[in-house]
């Protein structure tokens, strides 16, 4: 059974590091990099509609999707179209009003301008706990569990990601509509009480929309909550698609 992993925007298919043991002794787990983030090389597109596009494409077939930030609304939009077993969103992107959208841009922009500012410096910065609290607390809720090599090659590949931009740039597009058209798959969609990039009060907004799907609060969790709590969060993948042990 087929398990797609979608990142958020900056980010690479290694976010998902901290949950991988927990999945791949159930799924056949394929994560990816999105045109333009990681080692794959910038498409065609940058939003939503388009990245869904090409995971159906790759993907070859209907699987079950998890996705985090950007990648949770593609995981939502795959299960809009019929596509997705089921979805498993952290921290979706979509159910945002104009204010919050922009922050989401600002800071994940600002965060960019950070790692590729201070390149240099970063192993050193990572190296200590106030280091790691300053590069990584605008992402994780627990900042100093970050494995300092790992966060350092996480800030490069943001600083580096070419397909930031005009990634960045669709959000201003993008609000998760057409709630009816998601069918009876199970949905469940969970947020970080410490997100401070996509603010846990939008999830309120995703339980008005989506009042069939799971929704989920992280105790302690950032904006990627897979390093503050693997199992937790490998735990919701596994249930949504069916897995209880």
């Amino acid at each position: 059974m087929r398990l797609v992993l979608l990142h958020g925007i900056g980010s690479r298919r290694q976010l998902w590091r901290p949950v991988l043991p927990a999945l791949e002794a159930h799924f056949d787990v394929l994560a990816l990099d999105f045109p333009g983030f990681g080692a794959a090389p910038s498409g065609d597109g940058a939003d939503v509609p388009w990245f869904a596009d090409w995971v159906e494409d790759l993907a070859g077939g209907p699987c079950h999707v998890a996705g985090s930030s950007m990648g949770g609304g593609v995981a939502l939009e795959l299960g809009r179209r019929g596509f997705a077993r089921s979805v498993t969103a952290f921290s979706p992107i979509g159910f945002w009003g104009p204010l919050s959208r922009r922050w989401c841009q600002v800071s994940v922009t600002g965060a960019r301008v950070l790692a590729r500012s201070f390149r240099p410096a970063l192993p050193g910065l990572s190296g200590t706990r106030a280091g790691r609290v300053a590069l990584y607390g605008l992402f994780f809720g627990h900042p100093t569990r970050v494995d300092p090599a790992e966060g350092v090659d996480d800030a490069a590949a943001l600083a580096a990601a070419p397909g930031f931009a005009a990634a960045r740039a669709a959000f201003a597009h993008h609000r998760f509509g057409d709630p009816g058209a998601l069918p009876g798959i199970p949905v469940t969609i969970a947020w970080g009480s410490r997100d401070a990039i996509l603010p846990a009060y939008q999830a309120r907004r995703a339980r008005r929309i989506l009042p069939s799907a799971r929704h989920e609060r992280l105790p302690g969790c950032g904006h990627l909550p897979f390093a503050d709590d693997p199992a937790g969060t490998a735990r919701l993948i596994r249930e949504t698609a069916g897995f209880t042990a």
